[in-house]
């Protein structure tokens, strides 16, 4: 339970975006059950240097994994801007 607006507004906000995730996802998973009832009858086709392609889970895992670093540097980043800036915060306690 949120315990002020603000994180009550960022649990419903994530909320929405879980069930439309779960609709897009429902929606994908039915569209490849149909394309592979199709694909199924047609004759398989190798593309040149296909082999040497990223595996599409090794460039989502990649792209999160540096996501994930470039969002943890700026939180950092952020922090400490807040820390040198804090003196000039008339509200700012010295031990926060």
């Amino acid at each position: 339970m949120a315990s002020n607006p603000a994180e009550q507004m960022q649990e419903e906000f994530l909320s929405a975006i879980q069930k439309s995730q779960d609709i897009v996802l429902q929606a994908i998973k039915t569209w490849v059950e149909s394309a592979q009832a199709v694909t199924s009858k047609v004759p398989s086709v190798q593309l040149p240097f296909a082999d040497q392609m990223p595996k599409p889970a090794d460039v989502v895992s990649g792209t999160y994994d540096f996501a994930e670093q470039v969002l943890a540097n700026q939180r950092k980043f952020a922090e400490e801007i807040l820390q040198a800036t804090s003196p000039l915060i008339p509200h700012e306690s010295k031990g926060a």
